[in-house]
């Protein structure tokens, strides 16, 4: 298409009478006017960066502000009669030498730097552009440009290379592979090398395992730096006399795919440092116009107005734009546009961004815009050539359901068959920034950006929040940074920034700071974004205070600690309970007979957890041939339950053997119980206790809150009337009364504990007449059957402790 283009502006230069249309003369300048400003921006760019470099050599070693150092650059320039550009160069060399001669200095004190050991590394200054411009741009890339302009074959360049790289790197010698159409590699040039070497490698088959096809099949430098274990890897390109113990395999910028590879060795047995690396990236590049590639190739695709070439030329364009070839419709109408190339920041209503877009058409991105008066501004601009400018206007779009209207300014420009479109959204940078605030206050982070040429600091609002800091202060510098810095993680975040800094490598670590509030727990997360030659430019990240996720941590950790403490505590509670009720109740089930009665007694203790209950039996005959019987329930679980149950069954056993009434037992057990919890542990508990007197056949009892005995005599089952008593604890200088009933042979007298007839859920009383159903029920099925052991095992996993005591009280012989 741009050969067309030229042609007819050739034509259209020749005059009107050539049979060249009118319209085809404005295009024609367009393009040449276009062409035109595009090698003046290369210009530009070129010496700006120049002029760059010299003038932050001239701030660091005269300590002198941007505008006087270029002021100076041009008073030198003018003073030996020298373009701005030659005298730039001429400073860059001259620093280059002075650090090639001698020992590396401090220029703004004049004296020699302290070794790299005793460099801390947060000295800002070591990372600045300017500071490394001396070290970093060598006066040998400036000889080798100049020298390359004569170059007319890749054997003379190959010379060059090796001349110049000689001293300066330690390079011994120099190949250049080019792959050809059958896909061998080619050595068309070399130095440092024999001929008989050159001819053994002179073709090399398209293998992989050999080091310079891996480099072009991959597409990136190899650097072979152990030679042990890069022979068992590669077939390497050898000297046998002489061998070479580093090695690098350079593709050529600018082809795709990659074709050349340029070859350096080395007898220096040395890795290639990162400042090596660059500087010999950097000498390849400037050989690639020399060998056919790189800016040849470029200038080529732009000649023919490829969309790759324009889309090369977006990947570096700030802000959106796109590309738009014409769709026509078979009646030689523009139905739609199709993008061919867009910039990175181009974003559609889908979402998508940049290259994604490429292949979509703007009626599918945009369906309302046909015949509005942008698509009538695109098709003038696209029939006559003249730039479309709007003003701002409305455009509502629909984004996942939701209505949302944005306000745009378009221009479009014609480029050859296309149109070049570029527009802004007037209201998303708000809504950006917007979006951006609430990100960082929600998450409680916040963005840094140091630009390492003008050693310029920006922090957003939240990184001054999470330091406690002042805004009016403006952020701190990296060497102020190990100050708010806990001591003990200012090695780990020096090794980090020295990482980032120095070999590229973004980090993410944690990290702990002082200030306004105390101790704050943050992250660090940075990179570094570089120029052309790979030199750090720019250090961007965030900060994120992660002070509430660490407390809520550490929280966690302690509960978990202090959980595991209490589950040890509650497991030796319970295997210390369980062990003293053993050994206090040691038969859980047995069968006596006590003053002429058969008696039943049986014990199923709760085996849930730490739930070792204080459930208590006593059955025992006393002096005067009559018996005792004691049923009681300490409330609660665990050692001071089965503590508690231990101090009241002997001491209330004590008080009845010697005699005591039993309204007087319970009366003295309520006050122990009460003065026990004065000091300790405070609790209550249920009991019964009973008297019987075999002559009379008399049972005289007294409760204190338990439930009634059940009695069970001519085939009914009643519960006995309870004297006056309340619970053992619960209150002072309470009276409590007993009852007596005469026992007739054949009755059958249970006492027991609330395990036996409370259910959760349930009222107790449901329970109780569930009870007198059940052991009516086994009388019947067999008179003699001990009810003690039948009833508790018709519940044998209870939740609380089950005691029942049967009292037979059987015929008289005969």
């Amino acid at each position: 298409m741009l050969g067309k283009v030229e042609s007819d502006f050739a034509a259209a230069e020749d005059g009107p009478d050539n049979g060249t249309t009118p319209d085809m003369l404005p295009l024609a300048k367009t393009v040449a006017r276009l062409r035109a400003e595009i090698a003046d921006l290369e210009d530009l760019v070129s010496m700006t960066a120049v002029v760059e470099r010299a003038k932050g050599i001239i701030m660091q070693q005269a300590h002198l502000t941007a505008d006087a150092a270029y002021e100076l650059l041009l008073a030198r320039a003018d003073h030996r009669h020298r373009t701005l550009v030659e005298e730039c160069w001429i400073i860059l060399g001259q620093t280059s030498r002075d650090f090639a001669a001698e020992p590396r200095r401090d220029l703004r004190a004049g004296g020699d730097a302290p070794p790299a050991g005793d460099v801390s590394p947060f000295g800002a200054e070591q990372y600045l552009t300017t500071s490394r411009a001396g070290a970093d741009r060598p006066t040998f890339l400036a000889d080798l440009a100049e020298s390359l302009t004569g170059a007319r074959t890749p054997h003379e360049v190959a010379g060059l290379l090796w001349t110049t790289l000689h001293a300066s790197e330690s390079v011994d010698a120099v190949m250049i592979y080019v792959r050809s159409s059958a896909g061998n590699l080619e050595l068309t040039g070399h130095a440092g090398i024999d001929d008989a070497l050159a001819e053994q490698w002179s073709s090399i088959p398209p293998l992989a395992g050999v080091a310079p096809v891996d480099a072009l099949t991959e597409g990136r430098p190899l650097w072979l730096e152990e030679p042990e274990q890069d022979a068992a890897r590669y077939r390497l390109v050898e000297d046998p006399a002489r061998p070479w113990s580093s090695r690098a395999w350079i593709p050529l910028p600018g082809e795709q795919p990659a074709a050349t590879a340029v070859g350096v060795l080395r007898r220096l047995a040395a890795p290639f440092d990162t400042a090596t690396r660059s500087r010999l990236l950097r000498a390849v590049r400037l050989c690639a116009g020399a060998l056919g590639g790189g800016s040849r190739r470029e200038a080529a695709d732009l000649d023919r107005e490829s969309a790759d070439a324009v889309q090369g030329v977006f990947d570096v364009l700030p802000g959106p734009a796109v590309l738009l070839q014409p769709v026509y419709a078979e009646t030689g109408v523009v139905e739609d546009y199709r993008i061919e190339a867009a910039a990175t920041e181009s974003v559609d209503v889908a979402g998508r961004r940049g290259r994604e877009l490429v292949g979509h058409s703007i009626l599918e991105m945009y369906p309302t815009v046909a015949g509005t008066a942008l698509w009538d501004g695109y098709l003038a601009t696209l029939t006559t050539g003249t730039v479309y400018e709007s003003g701002p206007f409305d455009y509502e779009e629909v984004a996942s359901g939701v209505p949302r209207r944005s306000s745009y300014s378009v221009r479009a420009s014609r480029l050859g068959s296309r149109l070049a479109v570029s527009w802004i959204r007037h209201d998303g940078s708000e809504q950006e920034t917007r979006r951006l605030a609430d990100l960082q206050r929600l998450g409680n982070l916040g963005w840094v950006k140091w630009d390492l040429t003008t050693n310029t600091v920006v922090w957003s609002e939240q990184v001054y929040i999470i330091f406690g800091r002042d805004p009016d202060r403006g952020p701190m510098t990296l060497e102020e940074l190990p100050e708010h810095v806990v001591p003990g993680d200012v090695p780990s975040l020096g090794t980090a920034v020295r990482r980032l800094l120095d070999g590229g490598a973004a980090i993410d670590l944690p990290c702990r700071i002082t200030g306004a509030y105390g101790v704050r727990h943050v992250r660090i997360v940075a990179e570094t974004r570089t120029d052309a030659d790979g030199v750090p430019v720019e250090v961007h990240g965030f900060v994120q205070d992660l002070t509430a996720l660490r407390d809520a941590e550490n929280a966690l950790v302690k509960s978990e600690r202090a959980l595991l403490v209490q589950r040890g505590v509650l497991q030796a509670e319970r295997v210390l309970a369980a062990r003293l009720r053993e050994a206090l109740l040691p038969v859980p089930e047995q069968r006596t007979e006590l003053a002429g009665l058969c008696v039943h007694v049986s014990y199923v203790p709760a085996d849930t957890g730490v739930n070792v209950g204080g459930d208590w039996y006593s059955a025992l005959e006393l002096a005067d041939g009559g018996a005792l019987f004691v049923v009681g329930d300490v409330a609660g679980h665990g050692l001071a339950a089965v503590g508690a149950m231990a101090q009241l069954r002997f001491t209330g056993k004590g008080m009845a053997i010697t005699g005591s009434a039993l309204p007087e037992v319970l009366k003295r057990l309520n006050t122990l119980l009460l003065r026990t919890a004065e000091g300790s542990y405070a609790t209550t508990a249920t009991m019964v206790i009973a008297r019987y007197h075999p002559r009379l056949r008399r049972l005289t009892w007294a409760s204190a809150g338990h439930p009634p005995p059940l009695l069970i005599r001519d085939g009914r089952a009643v519960f006995l009337p309870q004297p006056v008593g309340l619970l053992l604890g619960a209150a002072r200088d309470f009276r409590y009364d007993q009852a007596t009933i005469d026992l007739l042979p054949g009755d059958r007298l249970l006492f027991y504990t609330d395990g036996l007839v409370e259910e959760r859920g349930e009222d107790i009383d449901e329970g109780m007449e569930r009870l007198a159903e059940t052991a009516l029920g086994l009388l019947r099925a067999d008179p003699g059957a001990p009810l003690a052991s039948a009833l508790a095992g018709l519940r044998p996993h209870p939740r609380d402790d089950i005691c029942v005591l049967d009292i037979h009280v059987p015929h008289p012989a005969g």
